[in-house]
């Protein structure tokens, strides 16, 4: 259509928005679908930070804020980052946005001009390559396969960076494979990023807190005070503290860049929701018992649908540290032909036929720029995933 914008040429719809819809319309046609694209936790906001929301309602805390967050959240962010990541930041270092995804987006329309390449470790999660295509910028995958845990080598690193490289995008625990980073692994990592001052270090620590089996995060900026000058750290609400909807991300950084960030949001959607602001308050200083309760569940879920996708045939499925997230190899069912006479050609093939036949609704890997694979959520309850893998059993059995 000539009336659309050229930049969206260069940018394509979200893989796992896609699979969500899709599933939602075939529930409301009446098939049995259980949705496993969603990377959302099914469990409820706690109600201490619920009622946060509601007092502050009721306090008609409800008008426009600073663009760039109320200072009580400020000040609970800068506690957080000093309190569990030896950070230190002032608040003209601290901005909070409508969710973790727009904080990163400003961050790369404030920076990218034509020309420049941000390196993205793939698998990656589907909308930081987009993002950076739509702010102008090229991105680089790097593949880091399952042979090396889903994770950047150095040496990968070394030989991707060129003069344009002006950022690297870092996810640990990973969307969409759970991979998380050691902090040997990291420190790795940042001893080449160290050689390299024209590099900046943007990380989406958003899953933080969901590490299991005794695994310690870390953050580069905590590894390699030398980067602190060069890295925004971002992170949010959404997933430790089952606040999807509630829309707050945050990132503490070079205070240059948190102002020109803070410019790209006036211009764009102005202040967070005031309301969501208040409750992240809330999240960040109150109780934190919930999460090793919730993390025991999610670990339990993660044991099970690992043991059942490696019991189905042509499926090799690796345990990760964190998130939680599954991304099994499907390589095994490629040039099989389904029940339905379709051959099984790459992996959308495999999570298309999963669907129509089976109801099961994943996402494939080659969205995520590493295939053939897909990507199971496991924040769902266990007897949706155990039916769920059964039926991938069964459908891997049945191709011929």
């Amino acid at each position: 259509m000539p009336f659309l914008s050229a930049a969206l040429d260069r940018v394509k719809p979200s893989a796992t928005i896609a699979v969500t819809d899709k599933a939602r319309a075939l529930k409301a046609a009446g098939r049995n679908v259980i949705g496993l694209g969603a990377g959302e936790p099914d469990f409820d906001t706690p109600a201490n930070i619920k009622l946060a929301a509601i007092r502050a309602i009721e306090a008609g805390k409800t008008k426009y804020t600073d663009v760039g967050g109320i200072p009580e959240l400020k000040e609970a962010i800068i506690a957080k980052f000093q309190r569990e990541n030896g950070l230190t930041y002032k608040p003209n270092q601290v901005i909070v946005g409508t969710g973790g995804k727009q904080v990163l987006y400003n961050a790369l329309m404030a920076t990218i001009n034509p020309g420049d390449e941000v390196i993205i470790p793939a698998p990656y999660w589907v909308s930081y390559p987009e993002m950076v295509a739509l702010a102008g910028g090229d991105p680089v995958p790097v593949v880091c396969t399952a042979e090396h845990g889903f994770k950047l080598q150095p040496d990968a690193l070394e030989k991707a960076i060129t003069p344009k490289t002006k950022w690297i995008i870092l996810c640990s625990p990973s969307n969409p494979t759970g991979a998380a980073y050691s902090r040997a692994e990291l420190k790795a990592i940042t001893d080449v990023l160290v050689k390299h001052p024209h590099v900046w270090v943007m990380t989406d620590d958003m899953y933080e807190h969901l590490v299991y089996d005794d695994f310690v995060f870390t953050t580069p900026a905590q590894i390699e005070p030398k980067l602190y000058d060069r890295t925004l750290t971002v992170n949010g609400v959404s997933k430790a503290y089952c606040m999807t909807g509630w829309r707050i991300g945050y990132a503490g950084g070079p205070a240059e860049l948190i102002k020109a960030m803070a410019t790209i949001q006036s211009q764009s959607t102005s202040n967070p929701c005031s309301i969501s602001q208040w409750a992240s308050v809330e999240a960040l200083n109150g109780p934190q018992d919930f999460i090793p309760v919730n993390n025991k569940a999610f670990k339990e879920r993660r044991d099970l649908v690992v043991a059942m996708l490696n019991q189905a045939k042509g499926i090799e499925c690796p345990r990760p540290q964190g998130a939680f997230y599954v991304y099994p190899s499907c390589a095994g069912t490629i040039g099989k032909t389904s029940p339905s006479g379709k051959v099984i050609a790459n992996d959308e093939d495999f999570v298309t036929e999963l669907l129509e036949q089976e109801g099961v609704a994943v996402v494939q890997g080659s969205a995520f720029g590493l295939g053939p694979a897909f990507r199971i959520s496991y924040a769902t309850k266990n007897s949706d995933l155990e039916e769920a893998c059964k039926r991938i059993q069964r459908f891997c059995g049945n191709l011929r």
